[in-house]
């Protein structure tokens, strides 16, 4: 997939780069069944509040609904079209079903329309089909993969995102995730095989603010360019942050090195090898 650059004739253009959908996408327009109405919340919560800052405006959008979970076992489909999602980094492939059903995945890298893909124990083990990761042999990349069996993908769903199973012992997989770390999975949690497509999502460069305003991002203000009731970097002569060691979050923790996962946390003992 290539890169659209921009001749420099204004500040915003300099520098831009695109990427050229033209060259994947086979369909515009979404499947009408499969979009929902998606309300802006402006980051704020059922009372209001703001929970989520720099979210706001942007352009309209529908929510496409995508088949994370992969349940349809056994029924062959075909790749009717590869689509732009709005609402995510990877671009998604419209499925039709031999019974007359469809649904989106997200579309690996190397699919195509016209491809047939499968889900289930006895599927083969080819780029876009989805299995156990019983069956699925040690050094296969995958992604879309299962938490708890029947709860649909949730690890490795960005663009250009993949991990590599590379021991099972026992009931669990061994999985290298795309950050390093290697966690144990349930064999019976089902994951999808290939990598994620889209991989210059990361090569891409908006150019200018405007762009990330429409995408529904507003400003970030600098904690040193506020007052000390609102920021602890807030203050003091100069634009040095005064009164605290180091970097603080707008509410008081340190922003550098500070561990903030829960000892408790149930998914924690599942962690064979951390990232850092």
């Amino acid at each position: 997939m290539a890169l659209k650059s921009y001749k420099p004739t204004s500040p915003g253009i300099r520098g831009k780069k695109v990427l050229k959908h033209s060259e994947v996408v086979t369909k515009k327009e979404p499947e009408r069944s499969l979009v929902v109405g998606l309300k802006k919340h402006g980051g704020r919560n059922n009372t209001g509040k703001i929970t989520v800052r720099h979210r706001g405006g942007g352009n309209r959008r529908l929510y496409r609904i995508i088949d994370f979970k992969r349940d349809k076992v056994g029924i062959p489909a075909k790749v009717s079209a590869i689509e732009y999602d709005p609402n995510r980094s990877s671009y998604i492939a419209l499925l039709s079903y031999a019974d007359g059903e469809k649904r989106y995945i997200l579309a690996p890298l190397g699919i195509k329309a016209g491809d047939v893909v499968m889900a289930g124990e006895d599927a083969e083990i080819a780029v876009g089909n989805c299995l156990p990761l019983k069956n699925i042999p040690t050094g296969t990349f995958v992604h879309n993969i299962e938490l708890v069996s029947g709860h649909g993908g949730v690890v490795a769903r960005a663009a250009g995102a993949s991990a590599q199973i590379v021991a099972k012992e026992g009931n669990f997989a061994h999985v290298k995730l795309t950050s390093g770390e290697i966690r144990r999975f349930d064999l019976k949690c089902r994951a999808t095989i290939g990598q994620v497509g889209n991989l210059d999502h990361e090569n891409v460069v908006l150019g200018k603010a405007g762009v990330k305003r429409y995408l529904g991002v507003r400003p970030t203000v600098r904690g040193t360019a506020m007052n000390p009731v609102d920021h602890p970097h807030g203050g003091g002569e100069g634009k040095s942050p005064v009164g605290h060691p180091g970097p603080l979050t707008p509410w008081g923790k340190p922003a550098r090195g500070y561990k903030t996962r829960k000892k408790k946390k149930i998914s924690n003992k599942y962690i064979i090898r951390r990232r850092k």
